[in-house]
């Protein structure tokens, strides 16, 4: 089975979250500003870069490597493209993380926004555990209505996505017992 996000345009997808109805594209640039100063780290690893919003956000003095990884090679791409002032550091590896999480890298901080949703509890547990972060940085939507995916002209480009979903909850997600 092909994996939905596959098949999702990145201008679909960006259009859609940065409308003003969604904003979820503004609002992630912001935190992720904040995930990346945060903590005493020289590595990254984003979880779902998609399009790397937030990556004008990595200081160079900082960080030696940034790993960006994401399921569709049309992102990785255009991430190479947008961030050639960071392509020193920046390692963009397309794999599928519900089937390949173990050629994921070590990496000292684990960014994972908006991703969790798509790869289940376990999955992303056996993503920490094969990159044994110093850090977890994860942003999650919680749902509290059946319609998860915000009204907007892109919106059947998400239809999908609901085979490879799964609801979040911040109790269930700070139970994970992560080994190392």
């Amino acid at each position: 089975m092909t994996n939905p996000w596959e098949e999702i345009s990145l201008s679909d997808y960006e259009n859609h979250m940065k409308l003003d109805s969604v904003m979820q594209l503004q609002n992630m640039n912001q935190m992720m500003k904040g995930q990346f100063n945060a903590y005493p780290v020289s590595s990254v690893m984003i979880l779902g870069v998609a399009g790397g919003n937030g990556l004008e956000h990595i200081d160079r003095n900082k960080f030696q490597k940034i790993y960006g990884i994401d399921i569709n090679e049309e992102y990785l791409k255009a991430v190479k493209e947008r961030y050639t002032d960071i392509s020193d550091i920046l390692e963009c590896i397309h794999l599928d993380l519900i089937e390949e999480t173990n050629k994921l890298p070590k990496a000292d901080l684990l960014v994972a926004n908006l991703l969790i949703e798509y790869i289940g509890y376990d999955c992303f547990q056996k993503a920490v555990e094969q990159v044994q972060p110093k850090y977890v940085s994860c942003i999650i939507q919680i749902n509290v209505d059946d319609s998860w995916v915000s009204d907007s002209p892109y919106i059947h480009a998400f239809d999908d996505l609901d085979k490879v979903h799964h609801q979040m909850e911040e109790s269930s997600l700070i139970q994970l017992d992560f080994e190392h």
